[in-house]
């Protein structure tokens, strides 16, 4: 037993709880104990006393309650081993892990692994996290307890500078945190495969935790489909899209990306995986300038994987237009009998939606798609059934006529 506070819940809406939903809403709750802080643990009990869960309160969010179980549980340092070690067996599973083609790869994805506002990615013998709520960071000390004794790390970094811990009143936080090599002249540049090429990922400097992991099934059909294409990727950042194209036998990949730090490691990834840096073409530019006016070279593949547009809902209209824009221009530059693979990571852009998008602008450019694939999110980004708001990325193949 604990004597974590408890926080009721209104009669009728415990059913949320039940079904193992880790979110309680404001709304539910009949009444907050005095003196509870934000981040503090907490006991979640139906109008009768008996016990939902328990989480960590946040006073600031519309969510009140994030919960860790569905049962009364001690969140101390036994709890974060056992919840951190089930979630990377569970990769295993999968065929992730040190001794596979795919050494890079996320261990802890939030409320879908029951640590909610908690992400770790694993690149190789470097552990980055992330921590995004009040009750996580109260936790932070536990979760760093923990990943040194599961993994041994070389390095441990964190990159809590997402811009929604502002909404949790917390100040953004980068920098090494752990690991055996945490006091050297590391500047957190971490070696990893993913389906068996080579990457580097910057993970102090680079977006989210240095490389983006969740599109490993995308890239292997990108690889299945590139052979003999001529391939455009589009928001390259490191070129990874580029070059699984390459390794399934792409002539030649152009890569646009607005930043050249990104573009360098597009060209260094090349070279570590032994292509041609003539195939691997890397350009500076912002790309919704390029496309508006592009070359008139026709590419036989495009690849559209912008970063996410639709940030919330007040930017809904200006981010359904941007990627109207971005898939017209996409399928305008395509050769007959090119394929198009385009992406949206958007959360508040449903896959309804972005099939809409896709069929208004394919009958706009009078170019028919026909699919070749619907790609979600990779495996170790799992939406767990209790939990399909985890669902976030969307990405469709075709092939135009």
């Amino acid at each position: 037993m604990t004597d974590y506070p408890k926080i009721k819940i209104k009669k009728g809406r415990e059913g949320s709880a039940r079904f193992r939903h880790p979110w309680v809403f404001s709304g539910a709750v009949v009444r907050v104990p005095k003196d509870l802080f934000d981040g503090d643990p907490v006991i979640v009990e139906d109008y009768e006393g008996r016990v939902l869960g328990t989480g960590t309160y946040s006073a600031r969010s519309q969510i009140s309650v994030r919960l860790f179980a569905f049962e009364e549980a001690l969140l101390d340092a036994d709890f974060f081993r056992a919840r951190i070690r089930e979630a990377d067996s569970r990769r295993r599973l999968s065929g992730l892990g040190p001794d596979t083609s795919d050494t890079g790869y996320r261990v802890v994805f939030g409320e879908s692994d029951l640590l909610p506002g908690l992400v770790v990615d694993r690149y190789g013998d470097v552990l980055v996290f992330q921590i995004a709520t009040a009750g996580m960071e109260k936790l932070r000390p536990l979760v760093l307890k923990a990943l040194e004794e599961l993994f041994r790390p070389r390095l441990i970094v964190e990159r809590s500078d997402l811009h929604t811990r502002s909404e949790e009143g917390l100040l953004p936080r980068t920098g090494i945190a752990g690991g055996s090599d945490k006091k050297g002249e590391d500047e957190g540049l971490a070696a990893f495969t993913q389906l068996g090429l080579k990457f580097l990922s910057p993970t102090l400097t680079g977006q989210k935790t240095g490389f983006f992991l969740d599109q490993r099934d995308l890239r292997a059909a990108i690889a299945r489909l590139s052979a003999g294409r001529s391939a455009l990727n589009l928001f390259s950042y490191s070129g990874a899209h580029g070059l699984f194209a390459l390794a399934g036998g792409a002539k030649s990949v152009l890569n646009l990306d607005s930043s050249a730090p990104a573009l360098e490691m597009c060209q260094e990834h090349a070279r570590m995986n032994g292509f041609p840096a003539e195939s691997m073409i890397c350009e500076k530019a912002d790309v919704f300038d390029w496309l508006t006016n592009p070359p008139q070279t026709r590419f036989e593949m495009v690849i559209c994987d912008p970063p996410a547009l639709i940030k919330s809902s007040k930017h809904m209209e200006a981010g359904l237009a941007a990627y109207r824009f971005l898939n017209r221009a996409a399928i305008s530059l395509l050769a007959p009998g090119g394929i198009l693979v385009t992406s949206s990571c958007s959360h508040h852009l449903t896959s309804a939606d972005f099939a809409h998008i896709l069929r208004q602008t394919s009958v706009h450019e009078a170019r028919p798609l026909h699919t070749l694939g619907f790609i979600g999110q990779a495996e170790d980004h799992p939406v767990s059934l209790y939990f399909p708001e985890a669902a976030y990325l969307k990405s469709f193949v075709a092939l135009a006529s």
